[in-house]
C-alpha cells in the first residue's frame, strides 16, 4: 500500500510532513487561520448582528443612527472582494501584528472578511424570534442583557449553530486566497506546489484534505444543531 502511494503520488511524498512546505505545516496553518479568525470575526459578527436587530425600528432599543452605522459598515465590508481587502488593509495589518505577510498577518483580513457575512446571518436568524416572547420578557422586567441572552440567543441557538457552520466552511475557502500574502495553508499548497508546478497529485491531495475538513465541520454543525433543536 505504501509502495503504491509513493509511486502514484510522488510529489506528495516529496513535500514531506514537516518543514515550510510539509503537509503537517499546511494543515496546521489552515486550522490556525480558520479557527482563530472564526473566533475574532465571529465575535465581531455577533456584536454587529445583534446590534442590527436591537437598534432596528422594531427592536428593543430603536436607534436610527446606530443602526445606520452598523448597516453601512457591514454592507461596505461585504462589498469588498476578499483579494482586494488583503491589499487594502495591509498597512492596518502591519500596525496590528507588525507584518503584512504570513499566517498570523492573514488573521486580520480573514476576520474582517468573514465578520460582515456572519453579521448578516446572525441578523437574519435573530429577526425570526417571536416578538411576543420579547414583549413577555420585557413585561416581567427583563433587562437588555437578559433579553439578548435568554430570548434572542437562546431561542435561535440552533439557527446560530447552523449559520456558524456555514461561516466556518466559507472561511476555509478564504484561507486559500490568503496564500496571496504568504499565509500558507492547504490552499496555498494546492496552488503553489500543485497547480503552478503541474503536480496534479499535490493539487488532488490538498483538495481532498480541504473537503474532509469541510465535511467534518458540516457533520459536527448539523449534529449540534439537531441536538439543540430537539431539547
Amino acid at each position: 500500500m505504501i509502495g503504491w502511494f509513493n509511486h502514484t503520488f510522488p510529489n506528495v511524498v516529496y513535500l514531506g510532513w514537516g518543514g515550510e512546505t510539509g503537509w503537517g505545516t499546511a494543515i496546521n496553518q489552515t486550522l490556525y487561520m480558520t479557527f482563530v479568525s472564526a473566533l475574532i470575526g465571529g465575535l465581531l459578527g455577533l456584536i454587529f448582528g445583534i446590534g442590527l436587530v436591537v437598534t432596528a425600528e422594531d427592536g428593543i432599543t430603536p436607534n436610527r443612527v446606530i443602526f445606520w452605522i452598523f448597516d453601512k459598515v457591514v454592507s461596505i465590508f461585504r462589498a469588498i472582494p476578499f483579494i482586494i481587502l488583503l491589499a487594502f488593509i495591509a498597512p492596518f495589518t502591519k500596525e496590528i501584528v507588525g507584518t503584512q505577510i504570513g499566517t498570523t498577518a492573514a488573521l486580520v483580513p480573514l476576520s474582517l472578511g468573514v465578520f460582515p457575512f456572519y453579521a448578516r446571518q446572525v441578523q437574519a436568524a435573530l429577526e425570526s424570534v417571536d416578538h411576543g416572547k420579547v414583549e413577555a420578557a420585557q413585561t416581567v422586567g427583563a433587562d437588555f442583557l437578559d433579553i439578548i441572552f435568554t430570548v434572542y440567543l437562546r431561542e435561535e441557538l440552533s439557527s446560530l449553530i447552523r449559520v456558524s457552520t456555514v461561516t466556518l466552511i466559507s472561511l476555509i475557502g478564504l484561507t486559500a486566497m490568503a496564500g496571496a500574502i504568504g499565509a500558507g495553508g492547504l490552499g496555498n499548497t494546492a496552488i503553489s506546489y500543485g497547480y503552478n508546478r503541474f503536480d496534479n497529485d499535490v493539487t488532488l491531495i490538498a483538495t481532498l484534505l480541504i473537503l474532509i475538513f469541510v465535511l467534518l465541520i458540516q457533520l459536527i454543525g448539523d449534529f449540534l444543531a439537531k441536538k439543540i433543536s430537539h431539547r
